[in-house]
């Protein structure tokens, strides 16, 4: 059997990453940059330290930050025309998985033919595209070593997920100075976003001895110090460790796969714009307990990276431990408890269900469930 890690190029982690990473883009003779980013990020003041890396290095570049924290299809049809338009050369991406996401889209764009809703799927990409800096500014979607991409189809309600080794950037950055502002709310999404990562990684069929240690380790970082970024965001320790824990995540994910925790959490977030890691938060028990009749010991060792005693316990008895720290860690950090709280119906379900179905990471859970399952779990999320 043959194992694999996709990986970018370089990755660069710690203060002062983002100044070393324009650096190395400048070996690859570029001269003009799109930077995508968030346009809340801009107004904070967030790409400062870039910008002043980009002219040092006698980069010139243009700003796109016209993105929703779900990017769309428009979105990326808008930044392509930017970049074409202004004779760009490279791409920069700097803020969450919104950002990151919706660059790859249009770097793809920007490569091959078509339109965006032509390359849903996996593997469709011919094209990589002009060189690639991916610059993290929350510890969750680790968009920006990853070979995914999810953009809302407004025409069909969807989130269009693309997966391809061809958007795997070619520099990957994080830099904890830049998370250190970020709100607790936020912070706390994108952490569980990131456990979900690591936990489907492990669970999956596609998991692997190249991938499992990953995921442990960013379950145990993940666990120790997402309260601890929560509570105090400006704690460069936590801020670290959870860039590591998220990044590791990354890794597991992009090589085992995901799972049913994410084919149902890109429903409501295509339909209601919700953030992407409470959606993640608050399935991500009813899923474990679903796939713990599968594969209870892989459960059994999350609770133990979780930092629980399962010492004494049956695959079966650590499995339900591990359903109740999960839990405890949404509550603790803030995660609201169903999606009833945040406005939602149940007469959504029944559309929900039938997307899901087709979502791309189904095939990578350990236990596929039929309609009427992915049914009753939306319901219990209510």
């Amino acid at each position: 059997m043959v194992f694999a890690l996709k990986l970018p190029r370089i990755t660069l982690m710690g203060e002062g990453a983002v100044a070393e990473s324009i650096v190395h883009l400048t070996k690859f003779a570029v001269k003009k940059a799109l930077v995508v980013s968030d346009g809340a990020l801009v107004k904070l003041g967030l790409l400062g330290s870039l910008e002043a890396a980009l002219k040092e290095n006698g980069i010139d570049y243009v700003i796109f930050d016209k993105l929703t924290p779900n990017p769309t299809a428009t979105q990326v049809r808008e930044g392509t025309a930017v970049y074409k338009a202004q004779g760009c050369d490279c791409f920069v991406a700097i803020g969450g998985g919104s950002s990151i996401d919706a660059a790859k889209a249009i770097r793809i764009m920007a490569a091959n033919p078509g339109d965006i809703t032509d390359y849903s799927g996996v593997e469709k990409v011919q094209n990589p595209g002009t060189p690639f800096v991916a610059i993290g500014t929350t510890a969750g979607t680790a968009a920006e070593m990853t070979s995914n991409s999810v953009i809302i189809d407004e025409e069909n309600q969807v989130k269009m997920v693309i997966i391809d080794n061809t958007q795997i950037p070619d520099i990957a950055v994080n830099d904890p100075l830049l998370m250190t502002g970020l709100p607790a709310d936020v912070t706390a999404a994108t952490g569980m976003d990131a456990l979900t990562h690591a936990v489907e990684a492990y669970v999956t069929p596609g998991a692997h001895p190249l991938t499992d240690h990953s995921a442990l380790e960013s379950i145990r970082l993940i666990g120790k110090w997402l309260p601890v970024a929560v509570k105090e965001g400006k704690n460069i320790e936590a801020r670290s460790n959870m860039a590591y824990g998220q990044f590791l995540a990354g890794m597991a994910f992009n090589s085992a796969g995901l799972g049913l925790v994410h084919a149902m959490a890109h429903q409501p977030g295509a339909t209601h714009n919700l953030p992407h890691g409470v959606c993640n938060a608050i399935l991500l028990p009813l899923v474990c307990e679903f796939n713990a009749e599968q594969v209870p010991q892989r459960y059994k060792d999350v609770a133990a990276a979780l930092g629980g005693d399962v010492t004494d316990l049956s695959a079966e008895q650590g499995a339900a431990l591990c359903l109740t720290l999960i839990r405890e860690l949404s509550e603790t950090v803030g995660i609201p408890k169903g999606f009833a709280a945040l406005g939602i119906e149940v007469d959504v379900i029944d559309s929900w269900a039938g997307k899901a179905m087709e979502d791309p990471c189904l095939p990578g859970n350990p236990r596929i469930p039929t309609r009427e399952e992915v049914k009753a779990l939306f319901a219990k999320s209510l």
